[in-house]
């Protein structure tokens, strides 16, 4: 299998997407992470601008730790690699998607996913049939 690159943008083209964030008050912004080809939702980081320009300009990864209070590249230690396929912005520019090639498990637990096995039961609803299809 052979792998693509995509040129490393510029460091002016990098800030001024890093500048549409919305960060949080405590710099911080949520990057929700889903498997690029299943779209398996894996994980929830916290990505700071930091973060955020080193995942954009390395195609890994990268996030800060609430708890530790360091960057953390995702797999460094455990093997388990996020290659980076796109990031992109929510409506509000307070969330991020992070699509990735994840290698292994993604959750610290050992888990493929962090929302594996956690369900809450709620009541599983049906759409009426008068409001339609989505459009």
């Amino acid at each position: 299998m052979t792998e693509t690159h995509t040129a490393a943008p510029s460091p002016s083209a990098v800030e001024a997407q890093i500048a549409r964030v919305a960060f949080a008050d405590n710099g911080l912004v949520p990057a929700v992470v889903q498997q690029y080809d299943t779209g398996e939702v894996l994980m929830l980081g916290y990505m700071d601008a930091e973060a955020l320009r080193r995942t954009l300009t390395s195609g890994r990864g990268t996030f800060w730790s609430r708890s530790r209070q360091e960057y953390w590249r995702k797999g460094d230690t455990s093997g388990h690699a996020q290659y980076v396929k796109d990031v992109s912005l929510d409506c509000d520019g307070d969330t991020l998607l992070v699509r990735v090639d994840q290698v292994g498990v993604a959750c610290h637990t050992g888990t493929r996913t962090c929302f594996d096995g956690r369900d809450l039961h709620a009541v599983s609803a049906d759409r009426p049939a008068s409001e339609g299809t989505a459009s």
